[in-house]
């Protein structure tokens, strides 16, 4: 097992923003292009929202979700929420209100954090298709049947509607309960307290709740653990200012964002970021504030390489733009034609506190280094299990958690060759088959579909799907935005076969489909 760095001070994020607010002070924590938050000011922030989170009731154990893209925002509720010792679950802004209402039910959240807009929609409005019955309530606490735990919606904005808690992030009351109170609240959080639930697909149409605590958290983002891994680069302080800032690609409310901003807090090192993604403003951003790194998927830093104004750039400040990212990725790999594995969602999404080994799916078997076989994980920055899910579901009986990741391992580095199971992963997300299969025979032009992943040069995978029309005339474009209305866009298939007749589909003896011979099919009539 990997042994347990002692960083010098509790592994909580309390603690560790502390210690930067002390540390770092009027340093840059946040920078977007038209607002600054230095890492004093993110800590009274969040303590300011912390008090009132507390004087509302909220405390250790609470389900808080959060709503928002990238910026102060997200920052000073997550941290408000940690600080309290509630479990915080962060929401992908990508969701569309469907999608929004199962995470809520399946996380049993109490208390929901939202902007008035996100990314120029009216969250009001989404809120309100999202949540079964809450345009009908006049004031909190709700009981509704279809989010029976939800008890109150606060918008961060001034809001006119009455279901709504209008709680400005600016005009927050400092003395809505004591220092001396939020101080002894602080002091009773524990590295092992549940800090955070990261949603991903799960093997079913439902999504897969990971659960981190404050010392998982913390410890595999600390910079001892950093050194440990060779990185240390990314967790100290350059005399370079330049080298001192990232720009982020990872959403925070995944588990890349979750990785940089732990590293961020710890090391004292510049977060920057945009409300969205897109090249020109981010090429725009990264020349301006003279960005030294982008840490991103390699999909996103080729669409950036590949943007018509990027020759013209004065980019010499980010040598990670300077070279094509698929090539980086196989210069740093020691095993030919295949990258280095990035991370797990389930592991802090990187390697460090973690055990790996691989072993024969089927016997369990440990398989010798550079041998293929099912990548299994355990140590202290690994998960604490599945929301909903009692350990022996998650964990063998010698503690190791089996990924379905098919892998080779060499010198203790993973390698990813592919999946034993359904699951997809692509553009650096999980992507369950079978949810999307549910959505699309949702509709009356579909009799049937199945979705499966394919190898892809920047995506990892791409999302595929077959599908049997239930008429003539079938519109696949139709059929795809409607599809878009009811899943997030990287659950979309970018390449679809659609079968005149449901024979073509192969069937197994045990009444379900063969998708490896219809891929195998499919594939080779391209």
């Amino acid at each position: 097992m990997p042994p347990v760095p002692d960083l010098g001070y509790t592994p909580t994020l309390g603690t560790a923003l502390r210690r930067a607010a002390t540390e770092f002070g009027d340093r840059d924590f946040i920078v977007m292009p038209d607002k600054r938050v230095t890492f004093r000011e993110i800590e009274a922030q969040s303590r300011t929202l912390g008090k009132e989170m507390l004087a509302a009731g909220l405390g250790k154990g609470s389900r808080i979700g959060i709503f928002y893209t990238y910026g102060p925002e997200f920052v000073i509720a997550w941290f408000a929420a940690a600080r309290i010792g509630a479990l915080v679950m962060p929401f992908s802004t990508i969701y569309k209100p469907a999608e929004l209402t199962t995470v809520m039910r399946v996380g049993d959240v109490h208390t929901l954090l939202a902007p008035a807009t996100l990314l120029g929609k009216d969250m009001h409005a989404f809120m309100e298709e999202a949540i079964p019955g809450l345009a009908d309530q006049q004031e909190a606490p709700y009981f509704l049947p279809e989010l029976p735990y939800l008890r109150q919606v606060w918008i961060t904005d001034p809001t006119d509607r009455a279901w709504a808690r209008s709680l400005p992030l600016d005009r927050l009351d400092p003395d809505a309960v004591s220092d001396a109170v939020f101080d002894a609240v602080e002091a009773e959080v524990t590295p092992a307290d549940l800090a955070q639930v990261t949603y991903t697909s799960g093997s079913s149409a439902l999504p897969k709740g990971v659960v981190h605590s404050h010392g998982a958290i913390v410890r595999t983002t600390s910079p001892a653990a950093m050194s440990d891994a060779g990185r240390a680069a990314m967790a100290t302080l350059s005399e370079n200012e330049t080298e001192n800032k990232f720009l982020c690609g990872f959403p925070f409310f995944w588990i890349g964002g979750t990785l940089l901003l732990g590293v961020s807090v710890q090391s004292g090192r510049t977060l920057c970021c945009l409300e969205r993604f897109d090249p020109e403003p981010i090429l725009d951003f990264i020349e301006t504030e003279r960005i030294g790194s982008f840490i991103a998927w390699p999909s996103l830093t080729q669409s950036l390489r590949s943007h018509p104004t990027f020759p013209g750039r004065d980019l010499d400040c980010c040598p990670s733009l300077t070279v094509n990212p698929s090539e980086a990725a196989l210069s740093m790999s020691q095993v030919e034609g295949i990258p280095n594995h990035r991370g797990m969602s389930e592991t802090v999404g990187n390697w460090n506190g973690v055990d790996r080994r691989t072993v024969d799916p089927e016997t369990g078997t440990v398989i010798d280094e550079g041998g293929e076989g099912e990548l299994v994980i355990r140590g202290y920055g690994v998960l604490q299990g599945y929301l909903k899910k009692e350990r022996e579901e998650t964990f063998d009986a010698d503690g190791w958690l089996h990924t379905g990741d098919r892998v080779l391992i060499k010198d203790n580095v993973v390698y990813f060759v592919g999946r034993y199971t359904e699951m997809i992963k692509s553009k650096g997300a999980n992507v369950s088959p079978r949810e999307v299969e549910m959505a699309l025979e949702t509709f009356d032009e579909v009799a049937h579909a199945l979705v499966y992943g394919m190898p892809h040069p920047e995506f990892e995978e791409e999302v595929v799907a077959a599908i049997v029309p239930s008429g003539t005339g079938f519109d696949l474009d139709a059929v795809l935005a409607k599809l878009r209305q009811r899943v997030s866009s990287y659950k979309v298939p970018t390449k679809v076969h659609i079968l005149d007749d449901e024979e073509k589909v192969p069937w197994l003896a045990s009444g379900k489909p063969d998708k490896l011979k219809l891929k195998a099919i499919l594939e080779a009539g391209d």
